[in-house]
């Protein structure tokens, strides 16, 4: 008699067995599957299923108090504690929260399952895509109000666990350098008011990111950099205590960490922020272009320093902590420019 195939569950029980550290994302790589059917493989009394109600589960978030918020793609993977204050939501489809530290920008379009999750005595919320990886994860910390984490999943429990995964694949980007205005699309960019703008024009040349800062104005708007300068700059900033902004996200959301950074360590192929309140964990090796690039903007230059990986996403972004009305940190310029002159490709 032939044996049985073993079961995911059975697979993940065993993998576990042989690297007991390893967490749920690699799990799922290895075995060939997704976070969500992994956490499927789970009873009732470890994960629950929530009926997909993101913005009404969301606008409960805030009864839960002090939490962490954790988003993360392919190579960086960003937390921050606090509480999610200030939401806004434009329609269905687009969100906001505006907090002191959990800073949020939602696109709901591809968002379709919500679980909660309990890992012994770790609970969370975490929301999936339509192919079951993880958009966001929202995780109870010893200042949470736990009595209303256990409200807020009896409020939202849905009996239907089924999954029907879709494969989404990333829409392609279109780019088309050769054909391009150079003259229009420098001209705009040195006209932008905002650095948002930066988007649209991106879009209105057919061009990818990276083929808009390879066609920047002259003038040093956009300069890659060796993939050392993320490092740089992060211990630069630390030891001179210049505030930054670090941004991450994937296709679902962009969280967004604003203030001063510390503890910086680099252990074996991960580059780390480690603060009480602010975790940042980069793939080094993902780093494959960088690029320090300015933009105008009513404010005076803006300037960012922006990484991209093997395959031209966007992983991380990072800016002086700025409000709009004010003009960029002279220690940040700083800092950016002696890194560029250490590290110019």
């Amino acid at each position: 008699m032939e044996l049985m195939e073993k079961t995911l569950k059975e697979r993940w029980a065993d993998l576990l067995k042989e690297q007991p550290k390893t967490r749920i994302r690699n799990a799922a790589e290895l075995l060939g599957a997704t976070e969500l059917e992994l956490l499927t493989t789970r009873g009732e009394d470890e994960v629950v299923f929530l009926k997909p109600s993101f913005i009404e589960i969301l606008k409960s978030i805030s009864s839960l108090g002090h939490v962490m918020a954790l988003t993360r793609n392919d190579s960086v993977v960003h937390e921050v504690k606090g509480e999610y204050d200030k939401p806004e939501f434009n329609g269905p489809m687009v969100g906001m929260f505006l907090g002191e530290w959990i800073d949020l920008r939602i696109f709901f379009s591809v968002w379709k399952y919500a679980l909660a999750v309990s890992e012994g005595d770790r609970k969370s919320i975490q929301f999936f895509d339509k192919s079951g990886n993880a958009i966001h994860k929202i995780y109870l910390t010893e200042q949470s109000n736990e009595s209303a984490y256990q409200e807020l999943v009896s409020s939202f429990k849905s009996n239907d666990r089924s999954v029907v995964l879709e494969d989404v694949a990333a829409a392609p980007v279109f780019s088309n350098p050769e054909s391009v205005d150079t003259t229009d699309f420098k001209q705009g960019w040195l006209g932008m008011k905002d650095t948002h703008e930066f988007f649209g024009l991106v879009k209105k040349h057919n061009l990818s990111r990276q083929d808009a800062l390879r066609n920047a104005p002259e003038g040093e708007f956009a300069v890659a950099v060796k993939s050392e300068a993320v490092a740089a700059m992060l211990k630069a900033c630390s030891d001179k205590k210049v505030p930054i902004m670090s941004f991450v996200g994937n296709h679902g959301i962009i969280q967004i960490f604003s203030g001063e950074i510390n503890r910086i360590i680099e252990m074996d192929e991960w580059l780390n922020v480690m603060d009480p309140r602010f975790n940042l964990h980069i793939k080094s090796e993902s780093l494959a272009e960088v690029w320090v690039v300015r933009k105008p903007s009513v404010d005076g230059i803006v300037t960012s320093l922006e990484c991209f990986d093997s395959k031209g996403e966007l992983i991380v972004q990072f800016f002086g902590e700025r409000k709009p009305g004010i003009p960029e940190l002279e220690g940040w310029r700083e800092i950016v420019r002696n890194i560029q002159d250490a590290s110019k490709v």
